[in-house]
């Protein structure tokens, strides 16, 4: 193994303590500039690009968003590293992965829009001898315009049972959100290394460099990829100051490095193809960096949930973890929601989401635990989508039991997190969604079939009612 080191700048303030289960520690904070130091006294003071770095530390840059944009939109990082990525072999084009997609317009013969409810079985992790590592474990489900535009977005799974060797990747398209549903990732990035169990998820922002392990063998995981924008924390309004994700609770890495200067691998996904470009030493030999676009992770189990304590049943931006924005004023690009224990205490109220149809498209999959109501088997591993639009809500088994329960307060979602995006864009799915998984299966319609109208059994409340208003009773002419 190549030598490597780690500390912490004197600059953070503050840092986590690490675990048995995560030996890791972090910076904590959402959208603020961290400083932080494998060796003291790395970073230059009072400039950014010296003549001269200590150590002969070369200067690097990423700017994730425009030069111009605003203050408070402004996304820059810089690192000081043993040899720069500049230093590489040049691109060769990588063959092809039929699963992997980019191109979601309906004219792509290898996508698909459908108007109803469907659902996937959890997908196969691969199994045998033959190696699949997170980059090739990448599944396209479905998504959303083209990376080439700027707008869009992907949802992915990752399937996979080999950990990367010598090689790293870099998504040129978009930011990548990613959830493991089995098995921690023990990630290393340009920043630094976290290790992301089930229960937590890991944004990686797009153009930076990272390394997946797998610590505890075969792993699966949903990927949300958004073209064109970066993820951030839900306007709170009426909340006020505190309540759903807190910024506190979100972690990035500190400063560590290796020196490695064998040869190495980096992977590009740039426009849904992939690149390869050789270089002579380790992408992970950043020894200090300061700056706000660094990748983060959250324990979504730390959520602070929110709803009524009276009556009725609240939207779901309630759910909101991390928020994304489009082109059109405020209207997200993606919402990614959770439904986590909590309590359930409205008064007089259906509980369950009430029947209805929403302009947005709705994706949802389950980390563990069990989540009821639905038509299918709706397993860990698994996913549902139901279109903008198309009417959905709970079976009439649930109906029933939340029409005549006892309203007293209760816990719901114990031991379970769920996850939905929700999209104001249209969705279409892949060829490997619809065919090749062999996973696909619709929601079965026959849940609602004992949703029958009941109305007319009230025909005799209802004309007593008419005759008392002075009105001619139903059916009359």
């Amino acid at each position: 193994m190549p030598p490597s080191t780690s500390g912490a700048s004197a600059q953070s303030s503050f840092t986590t303590v690490s675990s048995e289960r995560d030996p890791y520690q972090y910076q904590v904070g959402f959208g603020v500039r961290f400083a932080s130091e494998a060796l003291p006294g790395t970073l230059p003071q009072g400039q950014n690009s010296p003549q001269k770095n200590k150590y002969d530390l070369y200067t690097e840059g990423i700017t994730g968003s425009s030069f111009v944009a605003p203050r408070a939109e402004m996304l820059s990082t810089w690192l000081y590293r043993i040899r720069p990525s500049v230093a590489h072999q040049g691109f060769t084009p990588l063959p092809g992965n039929p699963d992997l997609e980019s191109h979601f317009f309906p004219t792509n013969p290898k996508v698909h829009v459908s108007p109803t409810q469907l659902a996937w079985h959890p997908f196969d992790i691969p199994s045998g001898d033959a190696k699949v590592d997170f980059i090739d474990g990448l599944k396209t489900i479905a998504g959303n315009g083209d990376p080439a535009l700027r707008e869009g977005l992907a949802i992915h799974m990752y399937l996979a049972n080999a950990s990367m060797d010598k090689k790293a990747f870099v998504n040129s398209d978009g930011d990548m959100l990613i959830l493991p549903q089995q098995g921690r990732l023990d990630v290393q990035t340009e920043f630094g290394k976290l290790m992301v169990r089930p229960g937590e998820l890991l944004v990686i922002q797009r153009g930076i460099k990272f390394k997946v392990i797998l610590p505890d063998g075969p792993s699966r995981g949903y990927i949300h990829e958004i073209f064109g924008s970066h993820y951030v924390l839900p306007e709170l309004g009426p909340l006020g100051g505190h309540g759903l994700a807190n910024p506190r609770d979100f972690e990035s890495p500190l400063a560590s490095f290796d020196i490695d200067q064998s040869p190495w691998k980096i992977v590009y996904k740039l426009c849904g193809k992939l690149f390869e470009c050789n270089q002579e030493h380790t992408p992970f030999d950043v020894v200090a960096w300061h700056g706000n676009y660094v990748p983060y992770k959250y324990a979504m189990e730390k959520f602070t949930n929110v709803g009524s304590i009276s009556k009725d049943h609240i939207d779901p931006s309630i759910f909101c973890v991390l928020t994304a924005k489009s082109k059109q004023h405020d209207v997200p690009l993606a919402d990614f929601l959770i439904f986590s224990p909590r309590w359930d205490v409205a008064s007089g109220t259906f509980r369950p989401p009430y029947y209805h149809r929403n302009s947005s498209s709705e994706f949802m999959g389950l980390i563990y635990g069990v989540y009821g109501g639905r038509s299918d088997a709706f397993q860990p591993g698994g996913a549902s989508y139901e279109a903008g639009f198309c009417p959905h809500g709970v079976s009439y088994e649930e109906f029933k039991k939340a029409t005549d329960a006892d309203l007293a307060p209760r816990r719901v979602h114990e031991g379970t997190i769920s996850f939905m995006l929700e999209t104001s864009m249209m969705l279409t799915m892949t060829d490997y969604a619809m065919k090749r998984s062999g996973k696909l299966h619709e929601h079965e319609p026959k849940m609602w079939d004992n949703l029958k109208g009941q109305f007319l059994n009230h025909l005799d409340e209802i004309n007593a009612d008419l005759k008392a208003a002075g009105r001619p009773p139903l059916g009359a002419n």
